[in-house]
């Protein structure tokens, strides 16, 4: 990580501040000027958007790891201490946007709102990771707020691919849409420096995509789509196969290909004389071939001539010069019980080693190879995709606020997935999770330069980061005001269970940042 000492920050005050008014205007130009700090990055084209949305599928946000890389500071806690979150300038609100009469379902008598969901991405690995996230108020209703790190590679400085929203996931569903990450907005001190004190991230987003249906297309529709398509292997039998081959073409491929062959013990062959039993043991006739098995002397020596299974195959019994290295691992591996022969050693007149021999016996055993042969058909598939609208106007926003004191009570929603570090895994990161508590000020984590963190006691474990502190979060209307991230977990009394979630303290510069996001129209999706 970069270091730097931490610069002086200037208070943001007058216009760009309010006191406690609820709903403060935002800016009218729909590209608002670029905030001081401001890092605005490109996530991905509208021309990409669809393509992007139906890439994660079902089984791929199931499938996803949670991207709790940055998260886990347990046993990090090099010095003790309490952050020094403080006010830069008046406290401000902006109200926010509810949809009361929808619901992500209910945990403990609490109304989950369906503004949290989960943020998808491709890391610069190329694994398919997630983080939490909620919708937030915007002047075109379409601002995700989640953490830094869920959003930006701080490794390779540039956001993550493949970027998607999920208000209200529940098990591999998205029952509000998929929402495409169009530009991300951050501070720059978090892209530049890796300050977790800056550790939020606003990105807007694209109106949602539903999937409303899946439809099998020629082989020329399937290579021209551009949105998520996938083929589908389908075994038919040999005349489906012969009949479909012959009319090849837009409705193919048919093909075949080779099962696994299977091996089976068979009986002697009744035309098996000592004149055709070299092509037995050569090639094998009808399927069928006559083969060894390694066994002891005292098994080989017991059994009995012929041709019947288990009788002496005297043909392989071998009596093979060896190096002494050969010898000497051969002696080893007889110690284990892995070597079935037997090993012998010549001397000259004075005892020295002069030759080393070994000894294999084997019996008999017929066996018949089966090779069947399969048939398949490709067929092809386009997912149909409809535009759902904008983020907001689906599934509300929640206001924004900041320059607040601490010693608020606040909720915090996410997905929690990992185990605690004494390896107790309460949580299966499929389903939202809240905790409550009042606002603190958190525990110093010099390895992320965390010195302005604000905290709650939580037991959530990794999984939640970008999960957001909501203060005053009314259970029936679902809504609140954005008051923080989740960024780190943190064991802060290091009995190896997490106690504490963090989030950057918002202030005017965080309002800064967000203001600017709130005021950017991502465009029209292609027709």
């Amino acid at each position: 990580m970069n270091t730097r000492a931490k610069r002086l920050v200037l208070p943001l005050g007058g216009a760009l501040v309010a006191t406690t008014m609820i709903g403060v205007p935002l800016a009218s130009a729909a590209q608002a000027a670029p905030a001081p700090d401001v890092k605005s990055s490109s996530l991905t084209s509208s021309g990409n958007a669809k393509a992007i949305a139906g890439y994660w599928t079902s089984s791929k946000l199931k499938s996803a790891k949670s991207y709790i890389s940055d998260s886990t500071v347990s046993a990090k806690l090099t010095k003790t201490g309490a952050a020094k979150a403080a006010a830069d300038g008046k406290p401000g609100t902006i109200a926010p946007t509810g949809e009361g009469g929808k619901s992500a379902g209910k945990s403990k008598n609490l109304n989950l709102p369906i503004t949290v969901g989960k943020v998808f991405f491709v890391d610069g690995k190329g694994q398919e990771r997630w983080c939490s996230g909620t919708s937030v108020q915007s002047k075109y209703r379409n601002l995700v707020a989640t953490a830094g790190h869920c959003v930006y590679d701080t490794d390779t400085n540039k956001p993550f691919s493949n970027f998607v929203f999920i208000p209200g996931y529940y098990q591999g569903k998205a029952p509000w849409g998929i929402y495409v990450g169009a530009k991300v907005n951050t501070h720059d001190d978090f892209t530049v420096f890796e300050d977790y004190d800056y550790d939020y991230a606003f990105v807007n987003v694209y109106n949602g995509f539903k999937q409303t249906g899946v439809k099998e297309v020629k082989r020329s529709e399937y290579e021209a789509a551009k949105g998520f398509k996938y083929t589908e292997d389908k075994e038919i039998s040999k005349s489906e196969f012969e009949s479909g081959y012959e009319k090849y073409g837009e409705l193919g491929p048919y093909w075949k290909k080779a099962a696994d062959p299977t091996v089976e013990t068979v009986a002697k062959p009744a035309d098996v004389t000592s004149k055709n039993v070299d092509e037995y043991i050569a090639t094998g006739k009808n399927g069928v071939k006559l083969t060894a098995a390694e066994v002891v002397e005292s098994v080989y020596s017991k059994a009995p001539s012929g041709f019947e299974n288990g009788n002496k195959f005297e043909r392989k019994t071998v009596k093979t010069p060896i190096s002494q290295e050969e010898y000497a691992r051969l002696v080893k591996e007889k110690g284990n019980g892995d070597f079935l022969g037997k090993l012998e050693v010549t001397k000259d007149a004075n005892g020295t080693e002069i030759a080393w021999f070994k000894t294999q016996y084997f019996v008999k055993k017929w066996v018949k190879t089966t090779v069947k042969e399969l048939y398949f058909h490709t067929k092809y598939f386009v997912v149909l995709m409809a535009d759902s609208g904008r983020l907001g106007d689906n599934v509300g926003g929640q206001g924004f606020t900041w320059n607040q004191k601490l010693g608020k009570k606040v909720f915090t929603f996410g997905y929690p997935t990992a185990a605690h570090p004494d390896g107790n895994k309460p949580y299966s990161g499929h389903t939202m999770k809240w905790c409550y508590g009042t606002t603190a000020a958190a525990p110093v984590v010099p390895t992320y330069k965390a010195e302005e963190h604000q905290a709650i006691k939580c037991a959530f474990t990794p999984g939640a980061s970008g999960g957001p502190f909501l203060l005053q979060y009314k259970s029936s209307k679902r809504t609140g005001y954005l008051n923080g991230v989740v960024s780190l977990t943190v064991d802060s009394d290091k009995n190896n269970r997490y106690d504490r979630v963090t989030t950057p303290y918002f202030n005017g510069e965080t309002y800064g940042i967000y203001k600017h996001a709130a005021n950017l129209w991502t465009g029209k999706l292609p027709g």
